[in-house]
């Protein structure tokens, strides 16, 4: 699993960052195919406590725009959906520590 905007940074900042606010999120989008739209969610981000989701959910965002609200009904209410979580991202933190805290079975 990727999650980008971890470059360059040891456990100890991350878990710093963690400690000032920091998260990982994932941002919707929507597209839509004719008469199907799929909603979709990005590869994982690492935000630092200082940083704006909208550094990376913009791109999202305008693929919701342009691509997402041709499908009736959930196009619309899709696309919607996407362009307010392109402004903060949904919190994926708790879910993601508690897998990676899961013991390793072979």
């Amino acid at each position: 699993m990727k999650i980008k905007g971890l470059e360059n940074l040891t456990n100890e900042e991350i878990n710093r960052e963690l400690e000032l606010g920091g998260k990982f999120v994932v941002f919707p989008y929507a597209i839509s195919v004719l008469i199907m739209t799929f909603k979709r969610s990005s590869d994982i981000y690492f935000l630092k406590s200082n940083e704006s989701a909208i550094k990376y959910g913009y791109k999202y965002l305008l693929i919701s725009l342009f691509a997402g609200w041709w499908g009736i009904p959930w196009g619309p209410i899709y696309t919607i959906q996407s362009i307010f979580k392109a402004f903060s991202g949904t919190d994926v933190t708790k879910e993601l520590l508690e897998e990676l805290n899961k013991p390793f079975h072979l």
